[in-house]
């Protein structure tokens, strides 16, 4: 039956067409995601300005904890902490005193803003890390003094406005490098100014070592030393290679775990997608081929032939079309990752990793799909006798096999199911993925269950369609003797808009959410920043008719290895400036010993007041506190609420924002006695604060476009099979315009019912994952948006209706009607 199936393919290359566009796009997302994921677990980033340093002592950057995995073995797992963790300065002192260690280095990284221009600082001891060279002047001496880049386009003797934790400084320009890092902006103080400004006394961000031997072994003996009271910290750890690189950019190894996360997700919805859709087009397209089927069965071919033809078929579209698509998503992968560089998700330098894994993934995934799809959309086919074949192909059925039909039933139990693990989950790591996979769940289902609800709805749409005189009248009986045909039109514009409402609707759900409660929780007439320093603050508070005023600074800390998203505030005044929405428990005891809780984390916690928890600061940082409130208003500020003072030394930005509780003082006036600090009134504070989905909505998107093209795709094939229908129709006396009035009603018909089901999907989806992280069962959802899904569902579906169907009505009725199937 391969002959067969090879002649097949020759002599109808317009009915694979569907199939192979389908399974081409499936195969690039699957390549390109693959590209991701593997980036995620293979990726490294190249040093830059520890280029020059053979190895760098720095402190682990991983949060660890002991799990046991039975009665009799455990295992140490490990997280990524959020900021930089700082190893003491007298352990340079230790690794001087190490026999072929020629030089030792140590050095302080720090955030300086030039004009709202973010900078690191650093001393100028660690320009012989990269190595460093002037192009003009000389080295800072004095406190006063930095040298800069070539690339800030600043000369010897320029003034510059330098902003860090310490203030506000105008620095005297000595120096011009001759080089430019292409990843970061690098300023250059004098050593003793670097420490002042950096804040942290007696610490170091890093201490490059450079050996004249091999000496790896005894430095990492070295750094394992914790004996004496000086404290040489156990979470010292020597890096070479490569490793340089990830110690150098912290935000490159975050990046690597949310490629890891966001190429698996996408890559498994991206493969769920295209078999539901892939299916769908070869069912459609065997059931535009029942007669050939059928007349096969009749001359004595065997279920297995049949099979096995239809089967080659899948198969050799599924080569040709996974070969080219996984081309295709290498390019795709690259475009990929220029829009996460261009949105911040990822470092530039984190380089995209090319093998041959992805092309092979994608590949075998088209041909697995393809078979799948032939292989379930041809079982009735097959199955039946050659008799029965003939009178289904002339006189299609629309029952449902027993098998389909408890198939459907389990997956909308299945979706049951889901729905209700969904509202139960308050964080958006875990509901994330199975937000998706709920909506899946649903479609799928309801593409099982098509036959049955296209014939309820072809029922209650029959009757407003027939009273459209000609057309309408056609349109209905159409549909009513090929409801199968409509269950195959309506499954993708179903997905198609479930999936882009749930995408998108999450987003706005947890935006408003987050907006909402910080609207509501800040009571202060105006906020400042953002990055301004404590002195700003405390010359704010001097001010006449200044009531209070609340620093605060975002990080995060781990409980455990589970990541929580804190707030660290000033207590004084606290009240007055934001109200978390307490409901048990106070904040006015809140200090460096003790921590409030949001009611969502106190749950997941299973903590209550007065309760005490064990944390890691994002630095590596232990820390046991005890609880003093839990507060309703999570979302808005923060899972968990800390002490300014116990966080500001353990981050690394210590510049935050800060809240004015100042009634009788105006915008201006603040301006004028902070000059160069941004003023904010409430409102514009709680929109800056709003959620950013940029990087779920060019992922996600790539899907919706892919669900797009299969609407496009199985509408176009459904048209164009129709020719002989059509040619028909215009030989009994309908006129051109009356047949093309009749298709656009049918396919009108079909989006009303993909979108009241792909609407119902989101709804029950968008509702269970409202329910869960904003307690609220009320998704948010802006109208507008939701118009502009439908207006673009229903302009896919109209011209994929029209231009095939200009098409066929543009040849003579007489060939049509005498084509060959």
């Amino acid at each position: 039956m391969i002959f067969v199936a090879l002649k097949t393919l020759r002599h109808r290359k317009a009915a694979f067409a569907g199939a192979f566009v389908a399974l081409f796009c499936a195969a690039a997302l699957v390549c390109a995601c693959g590209m991701l994921l593997e980036t995620g677990l293979r990726g490294s980033v190249a040093p830059e300005r520890y280029a020059g340093a053979p190895m760098i002592v720095s402190g682990d950057q991983y949060a660890h904890q002991t799990v046991r995995a039975s009665e009799t073995k455990t295992k140490t797992k490990a997280k990524q902490l959020s900021e930089r963790a700082w190893v003491p300065a007298s352990l340079a002192d230790r690794l001087r005193r190490i026999p072929g260690v020629s030089r030792v280095i140590a050095e302080v990284t720090f955030p300086a803003y030039v004009a709202g221009r973010r900078f690191q600082g650093h001393g100028w001891e660690s320009a012989a890390l990269t190595p460093y060279t002037l192009r003009t002047g000389r080295a800072p001496g004095a406190a006063g003094e930095v040298v800069v880049e070539a690339a800030s386009g600043l000369s010897v003797g320029a003034r510059v406005p330098v902003r860090t934790a310490a203030g506000s400084r105008n620095y005297l320009v000595t120096g011009v490098t001759a080089q430019d890092l292409p990843s970061q902006d690098t300023l250059f103080f004098a050593t003793a100014e670097a420490r002042r400004l950096a804040g942290r006394p007696g610490q170091v961000a890093a201490i490059a070592v450079f050996p004249q031997v091999d000496v790896s072994e005894v430095v990492k003996g070295a750094l394992a030393y914790t004996g004496d009271a000086s404290g040489v910290v156990k979470g010292a750890l020597a890096y070479t290679g490569d490793e340089r690189g990830a110690v150098e950019f912290l935000d490159a190894e975050q990046s690597r775990v949310r490629l890891i996360s966001l190429g698996g997700a996408l890559g498994g919805t991206s493969l769920l997608v295209a078999i539901l859709v892939v299916v769908g087009t070869f069912a459609l397209s065997i059931q535009q081929r029942q007669r050939e089927i059928a007349l096969l069965r009749a001359v004595a071919a065997t279920p297995r032939q049949v099979r096995g033809m239809l089967g080659g078929e899948a198969l050799l579209v599924g080569v040709v079309a996974g070969t080219l698509g996984s081309a295709a998503g290498v390019g795709l992968g690259f475009w990929l990752r220029s829009r996460f560089v261009a949105l911040g998700a990822m470092p530039d330098n984190l380089r995209l990793v090319v093998s041959p894994f992805p092309l092979l993934a994608a590949l075998g995934a088209a041909v697995m799909a393809a078979w799948a799809a032939a292989y379930l959309s041809a079982r009735r086919a097959v199955r039946i006798r050659p008799v029965e074949a003939l009178g289904e192909a002339e006189l299609p059925t629309a029952r449902i096999p027993l098998g389909r039909m408890v198939a459907g039933l389990l997956c909308a139990a299945g979706g049951v199911a889901l729905t209700l693990v969904l509202s139960a989950l308050s964080s958006e790591a875990a509901s994330g993925p199975v937000t998706l996979l709920t909506a899946l769940v649903w479609t799928v289902a309801v593409a099982l269950l098509g036959p049955v609800l296209a014939q309820v709805a072809t029922a209650l749409l029959g009757v407003p369609l027939r009273a459209a005189r000609t057309s309408g009248y056609l349109a209905a009986a159409g549909m009513r003797a090929t409801s199968k045909r409509l269950s195959s039109v309506v499954t993708p514009l179903s997905l198609m808009v479930a999936m882009t409402c749930t995408i998108l609707f999450v987003q706005t759900t947890m935006g408003y959410a987050a907006q909402e409660q910080a609207t509501a929780g800040t009571r202060a007439e105006h906020v400042l920043g953002p990055h301004v320093p404590s002195g700003t603050a405390a010359a704010v508070r001097r001010l006449p008719g200044v009531e209070a005023v609340t620093e605060v600074l975002r990080t995060s800390v781990r409980v455990g290895l589970d990541k929580y998203g804190a707030q660290a505030v000033t207590a004084d005044g606290l009240g007055r400036t934001m109200d978390l929405g307490v409901v048990s428990g106070s904040l006015d005891g809140l200090d460096d010993g003790s921590v409030a809780v949001s009611r969502t984390a106190a749950e997941r916690l299973g903590v209550s007041a007065g309760a005490k928890i064990s944390l890691t600061l994002g630095d590596g940082t232990p820390a046991e506190l005890r609880v003093v409130a839990i507060y309703s208003r999570g979302l808005g500020f923060g899972e968990l609420t800390l002490s300014h003072a116990l966080v500001a030394g353990h981050v690394d930005d210590p510049l935050g924002t800060v809240l004015v509780a100042a009634p009788s003082v105006t915008r201006a006036d603040l301006e004028r006695a902070v000059p160069g600090v941004g003023v904010l009134d409430r409102a514009q504070a709680a929109e800056a604060g709003g959620a950013n989905g940029e990087v779920n909505y060019v992922a996600m998107g790539l899907i919706i476009a892919f669900t797009a093209i299969a609407v496009v795709n199985t509408i176009a094939m459904s048209t164009s099979s129709r020719s002989r229908e059509l040619a028909l129709l215009r030989l009994v006396g309908t006129t051109r315009r009356q047949v093309l009035r009749m298709l656009r009603l049918e396919t009108l018909a079909a989006v009303v019912v993909a979108v009241t089901i792909g609407t119902v999907i989101a709804l029950v989806t968008l509702s269970a994952f409202s329910m869960g992280m904003t307690g609220s069962v009320v998704p948010h959802i802006p109208p507008l948006t939701y118009l502009a899904v439908i207006a673009a569902a229903a302009g896919l579906a109209l011209l994929a209706t029209a231009l095939p169907g200009r098409l066929v009505l543009g040849r003579r009725p007489v060939e049509l009607i005498g084509a060959r199937d």
